[in-house]
């Protein structure tokens, strides 16, 4: 059996867990004195720790060893996802963290049936990507940005937006070297002026395929391709 992963403030010889994390090794993994624990900072160190005391909600553990796992993408992968209906855009997030994205931005768009998040549901997006972390052995835990609209985009060295029209194909144009960011629309798609405004940013409008995704499906397909597809 594996050894449990825990995320830890910082790599250091002796490490103190309190509070949710604690919990969860405690009351759901039940680890115990001698358990033997994969911790990681969430910046892209990993290591190995023994537990040596377990008690009042208190984890203590000793630090045995660290590495640099090397599960990475290597490049910085954004993806700015439009606000999505109900707890799709979780899915989204879990999802998009075993892929290899780096940072999520929810964007509002157009043709957003929600057009804003509460602080209760961004924090669950960003618990949401520390649990998928953990999971899918990844050391860097992706950032979850607060919503902006999509006027704010910035300018991108290497982009790619999901466009029902388009004909380009990702592994066409891709370059695994340079940084990635990617777009994606809500249930309506993206209107003709936000993809015309998305390429004056840098994004080149590409296809998914014949069918048309629904709109939490469409970023997990383009991250794939950009990550999964290229064995990064």
């Amino acid at each position: 059996m594996r050894p449990h992963r825990a995320l830890v403030p910082r790599l250091s010889p002796e490490i103190e867990l309190r509070g949710r994390e604690a919990h969860h090794l405690l009351e759901v993994l039940r680890a115990r004195a001698g358990d033997l624990v994969t911790v990681f900072d969430g910046k892209g160190l990993e290591g190995r720790a023994v537990v040596e005391s377990a008690e009042a909600g208190i984890l203590r553990l000793r630090l045995e060893q660290t590495w640099e796992a090397g599960r990475e993408v290597g490049v910085p992968v954004e993806l700015y996802v439009a606000l999505l209906k109900g707890d799709a855009l979780a899915d989204v997030v879990r999802a998009a963290t075993e892929l290899g994205v780096t940072r999520v931005v929810p964007i509002v768009t157009v043709h957003c049936v929600a057009k804003e998040i509460g602080a209760n549901k961004l924090e669950r997006l960003r618990r949401v990507a520390v649990e998928a972390a953990k999971q899918s052995g990844r050391t860097v835990v992706p950032a979850v940005a607060d919503p902006i609209p999509l006027k704010q985009v910035p300018e991108v060295e290497q982009g790619f937006v999901a466009h029902v029209g388009a004909e380009l194909r990702v592994r066409d144009v891709l370059e695994t070297d340079k940084p990635l960011s990617l777009a994606t629309g809500p249930e309506g798609g993206f209107s003709p002026q936000e993809v015309e405004f998305l390429t004056g940013r840098g994004f080149r409008p590409v296809t998914l395929g014949r069918r048309i995704l629904r709109a939490e499906t469409a970023p997990l397909a383009l991250l794939a391709l950009v990550t999964a597809g290229e064995g990064l």
